[in-house]
């Protein structure tokens, strides 16, 4: 079915940059054309009057954990939860992103596959949900940051033989432990964890199969190694210097900052467990001056919101992109961050992230002007997926109703 939209705001997150009034047309196989004009003489199925609107690629999440329930101490609720009721819980997460305009994720983690499982279930039709972008469980050391989640491993051998395992499991790309981390009771954020050479060793099997890695990295050595040693993406970087910036610029890496994360958290005293407290008030105030430093310098930044930690409710990418407008970006760097940039990260820029001809058609439609205020990219008119309509707002019928 080709629906056309015309007289609309298109931000294309390409070359072509913003057409102020033009069409753009699609269908189940991808965009057919997307031009500055009102392109009248072109037949459709549906066609929408979007004045007063704006379309854009559907949005990405580049760090979600699928199956994590956003409480105060996720961690527990994770050692106690089932496949089922991890496979559930990532399910209603899923419909949530959706609904968000959020039309793909990276999961940096989820304990027993489930994501994997996830997103093979979508690409045989079962269920629909956001495309997944799944590194399964996390390898981390013996004891590491999300241990519970996690593979544990030690060494070169015991971190490629894991690397390996994630691979033939269909990990999409491989999430490691570079640091200790806040939600960890017992680690120290700054610590160093797995060394240069097990990060290196993770690097050049995911090279092998052509796949991405990510490291959670918040001290400043644990950083630099995980930078040296290849890894894709730095998430969070908390602790950014001079010399890692430059060598992420050096080394092409890209960061995830997820700044609201952290803001979620920070004043929930007497209900998150005080150990995050603490860790988190040393961290704030640095995390945001470390995304400034990375993106003055021209750091590749990727927009994620680690969503599924305390209180990191599924769908909340546009505050994430507020905070980074608030610390320096511009409204469309903040948007291509959630398009563009992070569809380069898991190297699919080839086929979504943008609105040009040819590439698939994952696009929202939203009320208003984002690029004056990035909140109207919260009213949500209409979610495509592959050019199917799976959310529309009120009473216009998506054409399935599981995400309404």
């Amino acid at each position: 079915m080709i629906t056309k939209i015309h007289n609309v705001r298109i931000i294309t997150c390409s070359r072509d940059g913003v057409f102020e009034s033009g069409t753009i047309t699609f269908d189940e196989s991808g965009v057919t054309e997307v031009s500055p004009h009102d392109c009248a003489g072109v037949k459709a199925d549906v066609e929408i009057n979007g004045r007063g609107m704006t379309v854009l690629p559907g949005l990405i999440d580049s760090h979600v954990h699928l199956g994590m329930d956003c409480s105060p101490d996720p961690f527990k609720q994770i050692g106690e939860d089932d496949v089922a009721t991890t496979a559930y819980r990532a399910h209603q997460q899923g419909q949530t992103f959706l609904r968000s305009g959020i039309t793909t994720v990276r999961n940096l983690g989820t304990r027993y596959n489930v994501d994997i499982s996830y997103r093979t279930a979508m690409e045989q039709g079962m269920v629909t949900g956001p495309r997944v972008f799944a590194a399964g469980q996390p390898i981390v050391m013996t004891g590491g940051h999300g241990h519970v989640m996690a593979t544990e491993v030690d060494g070169i051998e015991e971190v490629r033989k894991a690397a390996r395992r994630q691979l033939k499991a269909g990990a999409d790309l491989l999430k490691l432990m570079a640091t200790g981390g806040v939600l960890t009771k017992g680690t120290d954020p700054g610590s160093t964890q797995f060394s240069e050479e097990e990060l290196r060793c993770a690097c050049v099997e995911a090279e092998h199969v052509s796949k991405t890695t990510a490291a959670h990295a918040i001290g400043i050595e644990g950083i630099k190694n995980a930078v040296r040693a290849g890894i894709t993406t730095i998430e969070h970087g908390n602790t950014l210097d001079d010399e890692a910036v430059e060598l992420m610029l050096e080394k092409g890496t890209y960061l995830v900052p997820t700044l609201m994360a952290a803001t979620l958290i920070v004043d929930k005293k007497g209900t998150v467990p005080e150990h995050m407290i603490r860790k988190t008030e040393k961290l704030i105030q640095r995390h945001m001056e470390s995304f400034r430093r990375a993106y003055q310098a021209g750091v590749k930044i990727a927009a994620g919101t680690d969503a599924g930690t305390p209180f990191n409710e599924p769908g909340l990418l546009v505050d994430e992109l507020a905070l980074m407008i608030e610390q320096g970006m511009t409204p469309h760097e903040a948007i291509q961050s959630a398009t563009i940039t992070a569809a380069q990260c898991v190297k699919a820029d080839d086929h979504i992230g943008s609105l040009e001809k040819g590439k698939r058609s994952d696009l929202i439609l939203v009320e208003g002007n984002p690029l004056e205020d990035i909140v109207c990219l919260k009213n949500i008119r209409k979610v495509y997926q592959d050019g199917t309509l799976l959310f529309a707002k009120d009473s216009e019928r998506a054409e399935t109703g599981e995400v309404n």
